[in-house]
C-alpha cells in the first residue's frame, strides 16, 4: 500500500538537477533499490492520528492534530486526512487519489470550512506549501519511477545502519515544475529499504530543504517512520521547520471506500 506513511519517502523522490544529454544512462543497481523502495509493504487500511509542529525562524511554534486514513484500491491508494486541532483549522480536510497509472494525474482537494468550499489542486499549485507546513502538495502522493534516472553515488551508514546515497534525475521539465523541486539526494536504509533522509533542493527562493526520519518503528510487521523532522533553510540559517509525528498507527481497519470521496471529506468526522 502506498499508504499516508509513504510521503516520508514521497517527499524524497524529487529530483537531483544536472546537465541533461543523451549520453546519460539509467543506473541500473539504483533504479533495483528504488524499485524496491516502492515495492516495500506499507499495509492498507490505515488509520493513525498525526501532530504536525510548525517552529518558524523565531522558534515559535504552531500545534495541529490530526486524524488519517489511508485504503488501497487495486494498485491505486486513497488518503484523507481530517484537521482536528486549533480551532482556525479544524474541521478542514484534504483527500487524495494516488493513481499507479504513470499517465493519470493524482486528484487532490483540499476543503475549506471557513468559506464552506472544496478546492482542486491543479497540477500547477502541488509545488505550493501544503497547509504552511515544509511539506508541498506533491509530497503527499507517491513519485512515479519511471519519471525520473536514478544513479547510486556512495554508501554510508546512518545511525549505524548501513545506507545507499542516490540521485535522481527528471526525465522532463514539468516533473521539476510540479514538484517544485530542482535536485535530491535520497538516503535509503539497506536493511529495510526505506527512505531515512533526504536533501532537497527547492526551485524558487534559494531554499534547501533537510529531511530526517528521527523514529523508525516495527507496527504489524510493517515498517513506520513515526517521527521525521522537515527543515527548510537559506545559507546556515533555518527558516522554518516541521516536526511530524504519528500516534496509534493501526493496520486492516475495513476502511470503505466510500469514506474516500469529496461529499464525505466536506461532512466531517
Amino acid at each position: 500500500m502506498k499508504g499516508v506513511y509513504r510521503f516520508i519517502g514521497i517527499i524524497l523522490l524529487v529530483t537531483f538537477l544536472v546537465p541533461m544529454s543523451s549520453a546519460m544512462a539509467d543506473d541500473e543497481k539504483a533504479r533495483e533499490i528504488m524499485q524496491k523502495v516502492d515495492d516495500r509493504n506499507d499495509g492498507d487500511n490505515q488509520t493513525s492520528d498525526m501532530i504536525m509542529t510548525l517552529i518558524d525562524k523565531h522558534d515559535k511554534q504552531r500545534i495541529r492534530k490530526l486524524s488519517v486514513f489511508a485504503k488501497d484500491k487495486g494498485e491505486d491508494t486513497l488518503r484523507l486526512m481530517f484537521f482536528l486541532h486549533p480551532a482556525d483549522v479544524k474541521d478542514t480536510s484534504f483527500l487524495t487519489w494516488d493513481y499507479d497509472d504513470p499517465d493519470k494525474d493524482d486528484d487532490q482537494w483540499l476543503y475549506l470550512p471557513a468559506l464552506r468550499k472544496t478546492k482542486r489542486i491543479a497540477s500547477s499549485d502541488k509545488s505550493d506549501s501544503f497547509m504552511g507546513s515544509d511539506l508541498n502538495y506533491s509530497d503527499m502522493t507517491s513519485r512515479t519511477l519511471e519519471n525520473y534516472d536514478f544513479f547510486l553515488k556512495k554508501e554510508i551508514k546512518v545511525r549505524g545502519k548501513d545506507a545507499w546515497v542516490i540521485e535522481s534525475v527528471p526525465r522532463s521539465k514539468e516533473i521539476i515544475d510540479e514538484t517544485g523541486y530542482t535536485k535530491s539526494l535520497i538516503i535509503v536504509q539497506k536493511d529495510i529499504y526505506f527512505v531515512i533522509r533526504a536533501v532537497n533542493w527547492e526551485k524558487t527562493g534559494g531554499y534547501i530543504k533537510y529531511m530526517d526520519v528521527v523514529t523508525l518503528e516495527a507496527i504489524d510487521g510493517i515498517w513506520v517512520g513515526t517521527e521525521m523532522h522537515v527543515a527548510k533553510k537559506k545559507g546556515k540559517q533555518t527558516v522554518h521547520k516541521t516536526i511530524l509525528e504519528f500516534k496509534n498507527v493501526k493496520y486492516n481497519q475495513g476502511l470503505e471506500e466510500n469514506l474516500f470521496t469529496v461529499r464525505r471529506m466536506e461532512k466531517g468526522l
